[in-house]
This record gives C-alpha cells, structure tokens and sequence, in this order.
C-alpha cells in the first residue's frame, strides 16, 4: 500500500473550511440588517466550520506546500465533499430547515454551480439564506475556475493536458505559479461581479436581487431570489445584461488575463471561444426563427427569450426567462443536446466542454481521410500545438464514460419512481452541472424537493462527478491507485 502523507491535504481542506466560515459572515449580516433571527444560525455555523477549519490547520502543519499527483487527486475529491459537508449546516439550521440529505445536496448544487433547488419554493427564504445560496456559487465559480487553470491540466483529465501552462512545473509537483495565476482570475472575476451588480441596478433590479443574480449568472450557477427565476422580473434589459455574463462567465479566464496584460485578440485567438460563439449564434438564432415562424412569439420577444434560455443551458448557468418547456417538443429536445455541451475549459460552465468536440472532429475528420489515404500523414494541432494519441484517447474516454454514467444515473433515478423524461433528464443536470430539467416537476419552474433521498444522494454524486471532470473521482477505487 502506498505510504501517503495527508497533512498537506488536510492542511488545504482547514484552509478552505475557513473560507466558508468567514463567507458566513455575509449572510450573517444579511439576517441582521433584516431583522431576521436567523442570524444566529449563521453565526452558530460559521462558529463551528472555522474551528474544524483552523484545527485542521494547526494540526497539520508543515513546511512548504507541495502536492504529488495521488495527493492532488487526493485533495480535489475529499475536499469538494468536507467543504459541501460544513456549507450544508446553515440549510439545515434555519428556520425553513431541509433535512441534512436535502441541506448537503444544495451545498453540493451552489458549490459546484449546478442550481438544482431542493427548495420547493425561494421566494419565502430569508435573505441570509438566499445570500448563502448565491455566495456557494460565486465561490464555487472561483473553485472551479482555479481548478480548470492550475490542477485538471496537470492531472490530465479528459485532455485537459491541453491547457497545461508552459510555466508550469514538470515535476510530479503542483502549484506552478498557482497563487500568482488564482490572484490575477480572482482580480478579473471580482470585477466582473460588480460591474454586472452596478448594469443591473441600472437595468432597475432592487440591489439585493442584482448582487445574487451577478453572482450566480457569473458563476453560472443559475440560482435565483424567485421561484420563476429571472421570467419573474419581466425585465428585458435585465435579462440582456444576464446573457452577457452568462457568456462571459462560460469563457477561459486566462485569456481575460492575457488581454489585461495587452494582448487583446487572445480571446478571439482561441479557438473554442470562436466555436463556442458560432454554436450559440446559431443555435440561438435558429430556434427564435422557429418560434416566429410557430407564432408563439413576436420577433423581438422570440430573439431575447431564445438567446436567454440557450445561452443558460449551454452555459450550464440553469436561469430561465419563461417556461420553455410550452415551445413544443422540438426545442425540449434540442435543449436537451445543449444541456450536455458546456462552455470552454478553463471557466465556470460544466458540461462536455467545447475543446473537447473540437479535438472530437479532428479525430473524425483524420479517420475520414486514413480510409481513402491511409499512407497519409496528418498531424492534428489544436490552437497552434500539437495533438498527440494521448490527447485524442483521454477525450473520446471522457465522453463515453460522462454519456455511460448519464445512462447508468438516469437507471437509478428511474427506480426512486420517476418517469423516464425526468429521471435521465435529471441525470443529464446533474453531470452537467446545469440544474432544471426536462419535465415539469425539475424544469426551469420546478425543484428537486419532491425527489426522493436515494436519488436526492444519487444527483449529488452526478454533480460532484462532473464537476471534478468524472476520472478525478473514479480513479480514487481503482486499486492500482493506491499501491506503489
């Protein structure tokens, strides 16, 4: 069995855990400002996360931080689950407490900028509460992102080798420049919070509902302050300045940075940005000709709600501007395509991710060529680097086995009593991080609370599984894994 060292996994876990507490704090004074009494439950419960978060410090101590792969692997797994298990306390504790299943799967669905509520309504929470939920988001959005840029690449997961910085360290080490490259996207992600809190007050949003609603639009997190989402506002130029952070929050933050730095065509320059954009443009275009040409809607009404909604499920982000699940079967059935595609590597979305359809097609495109020319020589590049075997085998075994465990998901959700639309519906959520469904008890006007706890547990594993991108987690039970 392989000797590991745990102190420094433990020591990152406290750090986080300390975060959390301290995150409690605004909340806290959400409650206090309102009057609400529920201020004492954040108090209690950021009490209680900072003193396991600092023990775990204190206790493992050591010199500097250097973590190997099975430590790193280690570590990404067993700290989404611990920090859920503490940011789950609040929900459990206030007045309209969940039962501990239902408190850890909305911890589980903030942090990991899925959505899902198993709230059956919002609208009557206190405002500490909805702050907590909005807060799990953003700083699940600021997680997600760090892990994107620094861990998944040197992990190799799913070809995300791709992206791997040329500064980063080649040992069997991680933390190549890392707090460097988490400051300049935390500096980014920040200020793209508050301008879209300040558009949206412009856009006529109370205050308090712009800073949940940029929160959770930047992170892609899709949580709202109202159960019709943001359809509730019957806001058009809020819904506009949505869709811009949505789309900004599903785009590589390392390229935000390179243009700060001066290079400003990066963004353009990067090639899943320009199919990313030219899949949501058409897309989105395509099904508001279909609601014009249908009469559902009027031109200018069909374009703001296509965008909203397939820019919300390609994102992963899970807001809604109306209950698309009335535009007929044709969307229903497309929107289900889109829930599994996903933003670029690097940002807040979940899903696929669009790289990984790119190198996808290359693949394709060469195998096309090697059954009428198979003496021909065709390297693949993506982005100016090579593509080797490695790259190509890491990506088609991240898609099988995302589109087997939606399979094997939506089997298990169907034995809780579910019907087959939203048991694999569900399922697809879950693993994609997008949260409403496909049926109208979890679509983008329903919630999660009528689930049962097997299948309240089941999600929660999907949603940890695709947020950790599948193979950060299953390699944990492989037994090879554990031995020298």
């Amino acid at each position: 069995m392989l000797s590991l060292d745990v102190r420094p996994i433990f020591y990152v876990i406290g750090a986080l855990l300390s975060v959390i507490a301290l995150a409690m704090v605004a909340p806290l004074t959400a409650d206090l400002a309102a009057g609400h009494d529920d201020w004492r439950v954040f108090a209690v419960s950021s009490a209680l996360t900072l003193f396991f978060g600092v023990l775990l410090m204190l206790m493992n101590r050591s010199g500097r931080i250097a973590l190997s792969l099975r430590q790193t692997f280690i570590l990404t797994s067993v700290a989404w689950i611990i920090v859920c298990a503490f940011a789950a306390l609040p929900f459990v504790f206030t007045e309209q407490g969940l039962s501990y299943t239902n408190a850890y799967f909305e911890a589980m669905s903030g942090l990991t900028t899925t959505g899902a509520s198993a709230y059956s309504s919002v609208q009557t929470l206190p405002p500490g509460v909805l702050l907590w939920r909005s807060l799990l988001v953003w700083l699940g959005g600021i997680g997600i992102v760090g892990m994107g840029i620094v861990i998944l690449p040197f992990l190799r997961v799913g070809g995300m080798q791709l992206f791997r910085s040329e500064s980063s360290d080649k040992s069997d080490k991680v933390v190549p420049r890392a707090a460097d490259m988490a400051l300049g996207f935390g500096w980014v992600y920040l200020a793209l919070t508050i301008i879209c809190i300040i558009l949206l007050k412009m856009a006529g949003l109370g205050m308090f509902d712009a800073i949940n609603h940029s929160m959770t639009a930047l992170g892609t997190g899709g949580f709202s302050t109202k159960d019709s989402s943001i359809g509730y506002f019957q806001n058009p130029a809020a819904e506009w300045i949505i869709i811009l952070f949505m789309f900004l929050g599903s785009l590589p933050f390392v390229r935000f940075i390179s243009m700060i730095k001066g290079d400003v065509k990066a963004l353009w320059h990067d090639s899943q940005v320009r199919t990313y954009t030219a899949f949501t443009g058409i897309v989105a275009s395509l099904l508001a000709i279909y609601l014009m040409a249908t009469g559902q809607m009027g031109a200018t009404d069909a374009i703001r709600h296509s965008f909203f909604n397939c820019v919300s499920l390609i994102t992963t982000t899970g807001f809604s501007s109306t209950d698309y699940l009335a535009w007929g079967h044709g969307p229903v059935a497309l929107f289900f395509i889109l829930t599994l595609v996903g933003g670029c590597t690097g940002s807040t979305s979940g899903g696929i991710k669009m790289f990984r359809f790119e190198i996808l097609w290359l693949a394709m495109r060469m195998q096309v060529h090697r059954l009428f020319s198979p003496n021909r020589v065709m390297p693949l590049s993506y982005n100016g680097k090579l593509v080797d075997a490695d790259v190509i085998v890491s990506v088609m075994s991240f898609i099988f086995l995302y589109m087997a465990l939606i399979l094997v998901f939506g089997v298990l959700l169907a034995l809780t009593g579910l019907d087959y639309v939203t048991a694999i519906s569900a399922a697809a959520t879950a693993v994609s991080n997008v949260g409403p469904g496909l049926s109208q008890a979890i679509g983008p006007v329903g919630n999660y609370d009528p689930l049962h706890d097997f299948g309240i547990w089941i999600m929660s594993l999907g949603m940890l599984l695709g947020r950790l991108e599948l193979f950060t987690v299953l390699v944990l039970i492989s037994p090879s894994f554990w031995r020298r």
